[in-house]
């Protein structure tokens, strides 16, 4: 009588070096500085009634060819006609993924190409993108019914609201930058941090939430903060990168774990070294562990490249700004040491940047330096001309509001 053992996957994580030694292959590639990408969110509001909820499917008729899975499209989803692709987050919110672009003005073109795309399809059903990181006429509300979202959801409902806010509610602009040659990884790595808190402030587009005043500047991140700090705080260390976004990730508490059944919620509190260490029923795998890496929110998020993730969503067409701003500072090694430099006082000030914006004092003045910087060297990034007067007109213009430029057009 034959004999049937079940199936053992050869690609388990049997110990925590082992995972540790993956993260550290996939999540730093180093190299000379040559792509940028961008993801563009926005909420997704009825033109003349923005406090009315939009329903998935109107989003998949909307949508048409390029409408994802999320919405219930059996198709894969077309890209835009710039090789952007198109997402969907649990609340309706719309994203492009652009395609890897080799230089700035590669990405505006092709971008502002599937944007105008975007907005032509959406107006087709009455529909229009909103303008800032967080909806300001809406309650959260969940569209999107996968096991993720719900696992999610259930999460963080059990921790406080935020969590429900940051899902359905929220929209950001997250810039994805090579991550450099191996010698000049830590510095580019620390400049996105140090500039981040001064930028954010700078950019800030989240005042509003729900048809109400928040008091804060970016009331977007504010919902990153309230947020289970493991999963969502920046990655410190002092010493080697990689290293230390491995015991990151490693001590972050598992989000959701993937299974045949629509239920995905993880074990409160179990780590993935804990998984590892035989805390669930079967052993991690190295998908597993991929997919735990997804479920982590850094401000800076290492995926191969580097992703920023501290911006608002921008209105209309001025995410240019921000990402160019970004571009110049890390287009040379010497702009990026004086950035740095700029950046120091108000490294490590997030929650001040994102409470009080360029009403603190202190964060103001790290902003303006940061960003005269950055428009002194736009030349850096390649750009026509043209569009580096629409970014110093932008950045202009958010100095004026701040009250730190005089409104030169009256």
């Amino acid at each position: 009588m034959a004999t049937h053992s079940r199936e053992i996957p050869d690609d388990i994580v049997h110990h925590v070096a082992q995972a540790a030694d993956h993260i550290s292959g996939i999540c730093f590639k180093t190299g000379p500085p040559s792509r940028i990408g961008v993801e563009l969110e926005w909420t997704v509001h009825r033109d003349g009634a923005p406090a009315a909820y939009v329903e998935a499917a109107e989003l998949r008729e909307a949508l048409g060819r390029h409408a994802p899975p999320a919405l219930g499209s059996t198709h894969p989803g077309d890209p835009l006609p710039g090789g952007g692709a198109v997402t969907v987050e649990p609340g309706g919110q719309v994203e492009i993924s652009s395609a890897p672009a080799h230089s700035l003005t590669e990405l505006y073109t092709s971008l502002s190409t599937d944007q105008s795309r975007l907005s032509a399809l959406l107006a087709r059903s009455g529909l229009v993108l909103g303008d800032s990181g967080l909806d300001p006429h809406r309650p959260p509300r969940r569209i999107l019914n996968t096991p993720r979202y719900a696992a999610m959801q259930r999460r963080f409902d059990a921790q406080g609201r935020h969590g429900h806010t940051m899902m359905c509610s929220t929209a950001g602009l997250q810039v994805c930058l090579d991550a450099g040659p191996a010698d000049r990884l830590p510095a580019r790595w620390n400049a996105l941090h140090e500039v981040g808190p001064a930028l954010l402030a700078a950019f800030a587009t989240s005042g509003r939430h729900a048809g109400r005043e928040t008091g804060w500047a970016s009331a977007r991140m504010a919902t990153w903060y309230g947020i289970e700090p493991r999963r969502t705080r920046p990655v410190t260390t002092s010493g080697d990168l990689a290293t230390g976004w491995a015991r990151y990730a490693l001590a972050a508490p598992l989000l959701c774990v993937r299974n045949g059944a629509d239920r995905w919620d993880a074990p409160p509190g179990v780590t993935f070294a804990d998984w590892i260490g035989g805390a669930l029923p079967r052993p991690p795998v190295i998908d597993d562990l991929d997919y735990h890496l997804s479920t982590l929110f850094p401000p800076v998020r290492p995926r191969g490249y580097l992703e920023v993730r501290y911006l608002d969503a921008q209105p209309g067409e001025e995410w240019i700004a921000p990402v160019a701003v970004l571009a110049a500072l890390l287009s040379d090694d010497t702009i990026t040491d004086a950035a740095r430099a700029l950046a120091a006082p108000t490294a490590g000030q997030w929650v001040s940047a994102a409470r009080h914006g360029l009403a603190d004092p202190v964060i103001r003045a790290g902003a303006t330096d940061l960003l005269d910087l950055a428009c002194r060297h736009l030349d850096s990034t390649g750009l026509p001309s043209g569009v580096r007067d629409v970014v110093t007109d932008i950045v202009d213009r958010r100095l004026v509001r701040a009250g730190l430029r005089k409104d030169l057009s009256r």
